[in-house]
């Protein structure tokens, strides 16, 4: 488990190393299913590498340095491609090396992004999963240190800074909304706001559903991976610390069909101009599509959490 302590630790070490969060009022907010709540938006896609994942990896870096337990071989890790975006640029940034493994049916554009931070790409399987297992073994024979795309204390009180500043700039929120993959983001940011009385709303795609799955088992468990948002929200099974903090009585886990993950997509360029990854506009489509409704006067902060995307297909 993390607590409140774990993520401000980490906003320490890793202040100056990260962009600060933009946090923007999206008004008006009927348009996009709040109804008479007020609602912004924390636009996390404009952090480094495009996503909230490099304020993780800084983190970890910047203790496994300030300990001088970097191994020779750098860090390794499976991603989907924005954990292995944020691990390169890390390491890039700190002078290690990164060996990053992703499925072969990763995006390009994020694979082309791992190539310019200079990381060793090795394309293995077709899931997460494979890659997972590539990365271990690999870590195994050459002693690079293991990271983990969200299963990491340090990884996810990393991404969990990015609530601080949102409170900072919002001190009066009620909930937040998060979109929900393997559960670094939703941990962090469960961490840092619940024992605050902040309400925290974890969005999985219909069939990507590895929290509620959890949640409704008991335990985490094995899940199917099929959705249009599967690059970045497609772990097969959940974090114990995100299931841990998702038992809090303050979180909801909230379901959203890809068609509606497309649509918020789509209305998020053609309303705001802003082109995110569908793993990001899984947490708007909640709110659209009704998976959570708001009371009249609640202040709803969405995280848009991710960028890596190709932006043709919404012309």
């Amino acid at each position: 488990m993390i607590g409140p302590e774990d993520v401000e630790a980490a906003a320490r070490r890793i202040e100056g190393r990260v962009r600060p969060l933009v946090v923007t009022p999206a008004e008006p907010a009927a348009p996009f299913g709040a109804g008479a709540a007020r609602l912004s938006f924390a636009l996390e896609f404009l952090q480094h590498t495009g996503t909230f994942k490099a304020r993780g990896a800084a983190n970890l870096a910047a203790v496994h340095l300030a300990e001088h337990s970097m191994p020779e071989a750098g860090i390794t890790i499976a991603s989907g491609g924005n954990a292995g975006l944020a691990c390169a640029w890390a390491a890039l940034a700190t002078g290690t090396r990164a060996t990053v493994f992703v499925p072969a049916t990763a995006p390009a554009v994020k694979v082309a992004k791992l190539h310019e931070y200079r990381a060793d790409v090795r394309l293995v399987g077709t899931e997460y999963a494979h890659a997972l297992e590539a990365s271990q073994e690999f870590a195994e024979k050459s002693g690079a240190l293991l990271s983990h795309a969200y299963d990491n204390p340090y990884i996810a009180a990393g991404a969990g800074t990015l609530a601080l500043e949102l409170l900072r700039q919002a001190p009066d929120v009620d909930t937040v909304v998060v979109s929900v993959g393997g559960g670094g983001l939703f941990a962090g940011t469960a961490a840092a706001l619940l024992a605050r009385g902040v309400r925290v709303v974890a969005v999985e795609p219909e069939h990507c559903r590895a929290l509620n799955a959890a949640l409704e088992a008991g335990e985490p468990v094995d899940v199917e991976v099929d959705s249009v948002a599967a690059d970045a929200l497609g772990a097969r099974r959940i974090s114990r610390t995100a299931f841990e903090l998702a038992r809090d009585p303050l979180v909801s886990s909230v379901l959203v069909p890809d068609a509606e993950i497309v649509a918020t997509r789509r209305a998020l360029w053609h309303g705001r101009r802003l082109a995110v990854e569908s793993g990001a506009a899984a947490a708007l489509a909640a709110l659209r599509g009704g998976a959570y409704t708001p009371a009249a006067g609640e202040h709803v902060a969405v995280v848009l959490c991710g960028a890596n995307t190709d932006p043709s297909d919404l012309a």
